[in-house]
C-alpha cells in the first residue's frame, strides 16, 4: 500500500517537473477577446479581397429584368453572384447578363444611402468593401445586345430589335408586356417605342431589361454622349448565377442571341 502511494507521489513530480519546464507558451493559446476579433478581422479582409476582385453578390432591386431576374421595390429580389475576373480574359457578348456602374446620364435620380454622418458614413463605406453594405453607387443589371461597331435598331415593320439588319433572339423576354400601355409610338415586336439606327460606339456595350416595356435601359438616353451605350470600362462583371432565395438558385441564362438555334434543335 505505502509502495503504490510512493509511485504516485512519483509521477506527480514527473509531472509537476514538466510543467515546470515547459514552453512558457506550450498550454496557453491568446484570450478569446484577441482571438475572436483578430478571425471577424481575418475573415472580413478575405471576403473583402473576394468580393473586390473575384466575384460579389448583388440584390435585384426593380423588375426591369423580369422574367429572368426577380424583383421589386419594396421586397427582397434574387440575389446574383457576378464574376468580375471573366472579361479579363473574355470580351462581353450579346446575351451576357452584366452588371455595371451608370454613366453619368444614368444618374440624374440616383439617391446615396450614405448617412450624412460622417462616423457611420465611415463605418458603411468600409462595410462596403466587405460586401455587407451596398457599394454607393449606381449599380444597374441589364442585358448587352450589341457591343461595339453594332448597328442597332427596331423601327416600324421590323418583326424585333435588329442588329446589323438581324433580328436577334428574345424568347428569354417578358411575355406579355408589364407595361403595354407605355408604348406611344413602337410595337411590342419591339418592346417599346421605336429607335435607332444606332451604331455602338467601339468600346462600349449597348444594354435592354428583359422586361422591354418597364426597363429605363439604353433606349432611355440615346441623347447622352454615348447615344446610350455603356463603356466597358463601367462593366462590373457577367451574372453567372442566383443564390437566393433557395428555390430560385441556379445558373443565369447568357444565349447567343445573333445566332439562336434553330426551332427543333
Amino acid at each position: 500500500m505505502h509502495r503504490k502511494r510512493a509511485g504516485q507521489n512519483d509521477r506527480a513530480s514527473v509531472f509537476e517537473h514538466l510543467k515546470k519546464h515547459q514552453h512558457p507558451d506550450a498550454d496557453q493559446g491568446k484570450p478569446w477577446y484577441i482571438e475572436i476579433p483578430v478571425v471577424i478581422v481575418l475573415t472580413l479582409l478575405v471576403v473583402g479581397l473576394v468580393q473586390t476582385f473575384i466575384g460579389r453578390l448583388y440584390v435585384i432591386p426593380s423588375e426591369s429584368m423580369e422574367p429572368t431576374l426577380h424583383g421589386c421595390a419594396d421586397c427582397t429580389g434574387d440575389r446574383i453572384f457576378v464574376n468580375k475576373l471573366i472579361y479579363d480574359f473574355t470580351a462581353p457578348k450579346p446575351g451576357d447578363v452584366v452588371v455595371f456602374r451608370g454613366p453619368a446620364s444614368w444618374n440624374e435620380h440616383f439617391v446615396s444611402r450614405r448617412s450624412s454622418n460622417p462616423v457611420i458614413k465611415a463605418v458603411q463605406d468600409a462595410g462596403s468593401y466587405a460586401g455587407l453594405v451596398a457599394p454607393d453607387e449606381n449599380n444597374l443589371v441589364k442585358r448587352i445586345v450589341a457591343v461595339g461597331g453594332q448597328t442597332i435598331s427596331c423601327q416600324e415593320g421590323d418583326p424585333g430589335i435588329m442588329v446589323d439588319g438581324t433580328q436577334i433572339d428574345s424568347s428569354y423576354i417578358l411575355t406579355p408586356p408589364s407595361r403595354p400601355e407605355s408604348i406611344d409610338y413602337g410595337s411590342r415586336a419591339c418592346g417599346g417605342n421605336y429607335f435607332g439606327p444606332i451604331k455602338v460606339p467601339a468600346g462600349n456595350v449597348y444594354v435592354l431589361g428583359d422586361n422591354r416595356t418597364n426597363s429605363a435601359d439604353s433606349r432611355y438616353h440615346l441623347g447622352d454622349r454615348y447615344q446610350g451605350s455603356v463603356p466597358l470600362k463601367d462593366v462590373i462583371g457577367k451574372v453567372q448565377a442566383i443564390v437566393l432565395p433557395l428555390n430560385r438558385i441556379g445558373p443565369v441564362d447568357n444565349p447567343d442571341i445573333l445566332h439562336p438555334p434553330e426551332d427543333g434543335n
